[in-house]
């Protein structure tokens, strides 16, 4: 039996057994070296916010730019009036990594207010980012403060994995370096089998119909890569609550395609 067809197999049963309180909106997991898809199950297609994925072309945009320069700099203090709905970690002077790895808004808005919105807008149409859309909630011109956070910018999970594959293979429109160094402080993890995976995660909260956020109902993502000798494989998974629960959305998320991964890509 082919054993990556049985790994498939598994886990689009488990999609479709997804607990009601959760369901996974979409799985898609490509080759990097080529237009191979290995598996796309569910509405791919579709474009919601990015929340904290965006933070990986930031990165790029960032060291490109020449705004960030290392894993450890620029170190930047958090001030007041700067989100700090992260806790204690928020509240702490952060580098590069430090943002990545707590994922800091306020470091964000820094580098945003550095690039300003016509280069912002213009990376993103370069990268094919989604809809590139950084003009924030209507009448409120507030795009370098929150495009990215159930507002205006929106991508698919296919166009995120488009976007990662130009990532890992240098084939953005900036310089090697600004790439190395964006791929370079994000979180690493070990999987099985020899699989070791990169990514970000990313939560954020819908709109209902009145404008306040439905705070029952987050999505949850993780995008990124696995590399194993000389293969690389993309991924994305979006996933959305039915009711408020802990771990957040999208931990749960990371852990669930980073369990399912090797199994996956299993070959014999």
């Amino acid at each position: 039996m082919d054993m990556r067809l049985f790994a498939a197999g598994i886990l689009l049963a488990a999609g479709f057994s997804a607990p009601a309180e959760a369901r996974i909106i979409c799985t898609i997991v490509a080759d990097a070296a080529s237009d191979e898809v290995i598996l796309e199950k569910g509405d791919c297609e579709s474009r919601v916010t990015p929340a904290s994925t965006f933070k990986v072309p930031l990165a790029v945009m960032g060291y490109d730019s020449g705004f960030l320069e290392d894993a450890g700099e620029p170190v930047l203090p958090f001030m007041k009036g700067d989100p700090d709905w992260g806790g204690d970690a928020w509240r702490q002077p952060a580098t590069p990594k430090r943002w990545m790895e707590f994922s800091i808004v306020w470091y964000s808005q820094r580098i945003t207010a550095f690039l300003g919105y016509e280069q912002l807008r213009d990376y993103a149409d370069a990268f094919g980012y989604g809809n590139a859309d950084m003009a924030g909630d209507p009448g409120k011109d507030n795009g370098l403060e929150r495009a990215w956070i159930a507002s205006s910018l929106k991508i698919s999970p296919r166009e995120q994995v488009a976007f990662l594959k130009k990532l890992v293979n240098h084939e953005l429109p900036v310089s090697a370096d600004a790439m190395d160094r964006a791929m370079e402080i994000l979180e690493r993890r070990d999987l099985a089998d020899g699989w070791r995976a990169q990514g970000k995660t990313g939560m954020a909260y819908p709109r209902k119909a009145d404008g306040n956020f439905d705070y029952a109902r987050p999505w949850g993502w993780y995008v990124g890569w696995a590399r194993r000798d000389d293969r690389t494989v993309v991924f994305a998974r979006l996933i959305q609550d039915e009711k408020r629960q802990e771990p957040r959305t999208s931990l749960r998320a990371r852990d669930s395609i980073l369990k399912e991964l090797p199994g996956l890509l299993a070959t014999e």
